[in-house]
Formats: structure tokens, C-alpha cells, sequence
């Protein structure tokens, strides 16, 4: 059996108190059902939480796994949860707008193209301190003239103004495991990961009717993984590429 890397085992001592007794750790997500679709459902609050991205490992390539970004953060055990973020290329960069710490990595991408990431409207989930929103790329090219601290586009969107993308059916039969984000009214963010595959339709339903996001976006499908230390939960699986962490606030992790 692989040893434990040095940040699940900072995860391990940061759950225990004194005499190694276990601490009860609040999760920032749950289990939920959808539809008879099983999902789990992971809040941020910008009154408790910050939000930001990561690409890179210490090397400076793309991370690629949760479990190597545990390794790049000085104080894993101040995540609240993190979710892979965005659609990338086969090196792990990303293919749509990025943006780290506030240094834009990646331009806009309105160009035409197959795929997810081209089902129009596509969209950009970004925000600054504790203001996190949701715009289609093409509201967000015309609205947006300052760079945010965090970005990261992707596509499609799931729901645009309150209605589902056009594109979607009801019910269509390609089922994938996907994973999104919506911001609500509130200015919580709401981020989703199918633990069965699910169609578009569905998965946004959830979005709209469920948590009432006025906008949502699609962020990835089939290699979805969520990090969730409070539950001990590390997924593996396909490389990945743009990170989207979510901390507890009062103080930073970078």
C-alpha cells in the first residue's frame, strides 16, 4: 500500500485534538437525490469561505490531481472542499479563459469549435474577494472590464437568466457524470458533482429548480472529482487540469 503524502497526513493530525482524539469536522457538502439521481451538493458562503484557482505544481506543470494540489498548499487542512474546474487540453492547460491569483493565464475563448466547451452560450465563473458570479462569455466580454482575482471559463452553461440552456432535452440520453457551478441570489456559490452518470437536462433542472441559480455552469463531465477532507473524501481518476479551491476563510492557503 502507497504511503500517505505528507498533506493527507497534515488532513489526518488537523482532525484529531488532544490524546489523537478525533474532532467532529462540519462538511461543506452533502449527499442529495435529484430525480432519483444521486449527487452531492457543496456550499460556499462569502461570509465563511474564499474562493481561488490553481493550475501548477511546485514544478510549474499542470497539477492534474487533487491529491498533487494537496501537496502545492502550505495548510491543506483550511480547504473546506475543492472540484476540478474547467475544460483543458491534452497538456493540462487550459483552453478557455483563466485566471490565477489575478494574473490572467488564458484569454478569452469565443472561437467556434465541436464540443462541450462550443455548445453556445458558454460561460465564466470568477469573482474577487467575497463577489462570485456566473456570465456567459459573451456578457462577460461586453460587462467585464476588470480582472477578477479568479476566473475560469468553460461551457456550456446550464442555466442562463433562469432558463436551461436550448440545446438541452428534458432528459437526452447521453449520461455522463458532470460537475457545475451556480451562484444564487445570496452570492453563494453552489457547486454540484453527479455520483451517476446523469443527462444535461437533469443535471441542470437541479440548478435551477433545486437550488434557484439563475446562472450555472458546466465545469467538466466523465472526469468530475471533488476533494472533500471533512467526509475523508479524495477522488482519483482521469488527469485534470484547472483546480477550483474553496477555503475557510480568515487567513490564506497561498
Amino acid at each position: 500500500m502507497r504511503p500517505a503524502s505528507p498533506a493527507l497526513l497534515a488532513l489526518a493530525l488537523f482532525a484529531c485534538g488532544p490524546q489523537g482524539q478525533a474532532r467532529p469536522a462540519a462538511s461543506s457538502c452533502e449527499p442529495v437525490m435529484f430525480e432519483d439521481s444521486p449527487l452531492t451538493h457543496c456550499v460556499a458562503d462569502p461570509a465563511r469561505h474564499r474562493i481561488f484557482t490553481v493550475l501548477d505544481a511546485p514544478d510549474g506543470s499542470p497539477a492534474r490531481s487533487l491529491e498533487a494540489l494537496a501537496e502545492t498548499l502550505p495548510q491543506p487542512a483550511r480547504v473546506a472542499f475543492a472540484m476540478n474546474g474547467g475544460m483543458f487540453g491534452d497538456d493540462g492547460n487550459p483552453i478557455g479563459y483563466y485566471v490565477e491569483n489575478g494574473q490572467r493565464r488564458h484569454t478569452l475563448n469565443r472561437n467556434p469549435g465541436g464540443g462541450n466547451f462550443h455548445l453556445l452560450p458558454n460561460g465564466v465563473f470568477y469573482g474577487t474577494g467575497g463577489e462570485w458570479h456566473v456570465r456567459t462569455t459573451e456578457d462577460f466580454a461586453e460587462h467585464v472590464t476588470t480582472r477578477p482575482e479568479f476566473a475560469t471559463q468553460s461551457g456550456p452553461m446550464l442555466v442562463i437568466g433562469g432558463r436551461l440552456h436550448p440545446a438541452f432535452d428534458a432528459d437526452g440520453a447521453s449520461l455522463k457524470t458532470r460537475n457545475g457551478v451556480g451562484v444564487d441570489r445570496q452570492g453563494r456559490a453552489h457547486f454540484v458533482i453527479s455520483e451517476a452518470p446523469v443527462s444535461f437536462g437533469k443535471f441542470a433542472r437541479y440548478f435551477r429548480d433545486e437550488l434557484k441559480t439563475p446562472d450555472a455552469l458546466f465545469l467538466d463531465g466523465s472526469v468530475s472529482q471533488l476533494w472533500d477532507p471533512a467526509r475523508e473524501r479524495m477522488d482519483a481518476g482521469p488527469e485534470l487540469g484547472p483546480l477550483i479551491v474553496v477555503e475557510r476563510a480568515g487567513g490564506s492557503l497561498r
